[in-house]
Order: C-alpha cells, then sequence, then structure tokens
C-alpha cells in the first residue's frame, strides 16, 4: 500500500511540473523576445542634432535642413566663421595637391566650393583643363545652387564639370575604382550611416587613390573650447534667424557638430573601411575647430 501511494505521489508531482516548465520556458522566450526588440530599436535610431530619430526619418529631416539654407548657404558660412571657412578649404585643397588629369568625386558639394578650388588649383599650377569634377549632393536644392555658381565660371559647358544627386551611402551611379580623389567637405556629419560613406569612397576609388574629407572636430584648447561653444550655441542660431530667417536649421547644424566623432574615432573608421592613413590621419585647423582627414587606397 504504501509503495502504491509513493508511486500515485510522484505521478502526480511529474504532472504539476509539466505545467510549470512550460510556464518558464514561455516566459523566457517573452523576456528574449523582448530584449531582441528592444536591441532592434535601439540599432536603428540615430541623432538628428542633440534628438533621437528612427533611422528612416534622418534623411528627409536633413534634407529639410538643406532646402531651407541653400540660397544662405555661401552667406551663413562666411558670417558663421568670420570667413575662416575660405582658409580652410584653400588649405584643404593644397594638401590635396592635384595633378593634371586628376578625375575628383566631390560628395556633398552642394553650392561647388570644393570643386571650384579644385579647378582653379589644376588651372593656375599646372595649366591644366583635363582635370574633372563630378559633384554629387543627396541634396538638388543645394546641387541646384552649386549649378548655378558654375555658370558664371570658365568651367560652364565644358566636360570638366558635372552634376548628379545622390544619396552618399550609395553612388549606384559611379562605377567601381573609377576616381583619382574623393572629397567630402562639411557634410559626412549629416549622412545616417558615417560608416557606409566611407566605405563607398573605398569602392569608388581607384587604386592608389585618395579619400578626404573636411570637417568640424574636438577642440583641444579649453579656452578656445568655451568661447567656441558660447559662440556656436548663442551667435550662430541667432545669425540664421537674422540672415536667413531660420534659426531652427542652424541650431541643428550646430548640434551636427556635437555628434560628430572626435578626430581620433573617425580616422579609425577610416582605416576600418580598409583605407592606409600617415601617422594619425588627420591634421587639425584652427585649434580642432576643423580638421583634414586623409586616406589612401592602397
Amino acid at each position: 500500500m504504501s509503495r502504491l501511494i509513493f508511486q500515485q505521489t510522484r505521478n502526480l508531482l511529474k504532472a504539476r511540473s509539466v505545467p510549470t516548465t512550460c510556464s518558464r520556458a514561455l516566459f523566457s522566450t517573452s523576456i528574449k523576445t523582448l530584449q531582441q526588440q528592444t536591441t532592434d530599436n535601439k540599432k536603428n535610431i540615430t541623432h538628428f542634432g542633440f534628438r533621437d530619430v528612427p533611422e528612416e526619418e534622418k534623411e528627409s529631416l536633413v534634407h529639410t535642413v538643406f532646402a531651407n539654407v541653400a540660397n544662405k548657404y555661401d552667406v551663413m558660412n562666411d558670417a558663421m566663421s568670420l570667413g575662416i571657412h575660405r582658409v580652410w578649404k584653400d588649405e584643404f585643397i593644397r594638401s590635396m595637391a592635384p595633378g593634371p588629369g586628376t578625375k575628383l568625386l566631390d560628395v556633398a558639394g552642394g553650392t561647388g566650393d570644393i570643386a571650384l578650388r579644385f579647378l582653379d588649383y589644376c588651372k593656375n599650377i599646372h595649366g591644366d583643363n583635363t582635370a574633372s569634377v563630378k559633384l554629387v549632393d543627396i541634396n538638388p536644392h543645394m546641387l541646384g545652387e552649386g549649378e548655378k555658381r558654375f555658370q558664371k565660371t570658365p568651367y560652364a559647358h565644358t566636360n570638366q564639370a558635372s552634376f548628379l544627386v545622390q544619396n552618399a551611402e550609395h553612388l549606384d551611379e559611379i562605377p567601381d575604382e573609377s576616381v583619382d580623389v574623393y572629397t567630402i567637405a562639411f557634410g559626412i556629419r549629416n549622412c545616417t550611416h558615417i560608416d557606409k560613406v566611407v566605405k563607398e569612397a573605398y569602392r569608388v576609388l581607384k587604386k592608389g587613390g585618395r579619400f578626404m574629407c573636411l570637417e568640424f572636430g574636438k577642440v583641444d584648447n579649453p579656452i578656445v573650447e568655451k568661447v567656441y561653444d558660447i559662440y556656436s550655441f548663442d551667435v550662430i542660431p541667432a545669425l540664421g534667424q537674422a540672415i536667413a530667417n531660420d534659426r531652427d536649421s542652424y541650431r541643428y547644424l550646430v548640434e551636427s557638430i556635437r555628434k560628430f566623432p572626435p578626430q581620433e574615432e573617425f580616422a579609425q573608421i577610416i582605416r576600418d573601411a580598409g583605407f592606409k592613413t600617415i601617422g594619425k590621419g588627420y591634421e587639425d585647423l584652427t585649434f580642432g575647430i576643423a580638421s583634414i582627414h586623409s586616406g589612401f587606397k592602397i
């Protein structure tokens, strides 16, 4: 009798343990699903200035900013940087030192500052009229300003300059290993996936080609940094309101600078894409307010 009671008790305990095991399994699965969803949501979030936004929304938000500022972009650059951006861009081209016949792809080329300096350098230094540049910008408003500007130059109606609306992350109309130099000036920080932009640059460059990026950086002097922050967050948005009637767009531009990776981190992104850098891979300008990054496709 005792043996029978023991057997029945054991069977009863087994029967009760089944739903407990199922419940535990169901609970564990739910937790894992929730964790995966949380991870996926984090993966799909990026920044728009200081705001967190879904990745798929950033491109349209940035498009709106540059559509708003396109016709005042050059004037505002002078006002925002007190004209120093011109010095930085001149140094950028001198550092490139392009030779005759160089094929340049200028991404986020906008109003054509880099492209014009490039062609002028080749013409003035080498007497060359075989160098060419393709200006690429995702925003047709910005690219339109560049086309209008080129119409007033000796390069209008020549085969030295062409224009293409294209996403820097997907340069679908640019063949593999087809350009000598790839430039992107003050544009990469507005892209959703910086690493994809650099990898696309690597794809389209010829062997021995050069990637160059002029972008804002992290200031390396505490006193300058404090003054720079006051100027950036108090003065620049006010200038945007006064000159372009658009405080919000210029506040975004300031915030986007602060969200861009520090010089060392961006230099590593360039190396991770396959580029060979010389030394630390960048040169700071004006206490690190801007930096020239460079890498070679070996």
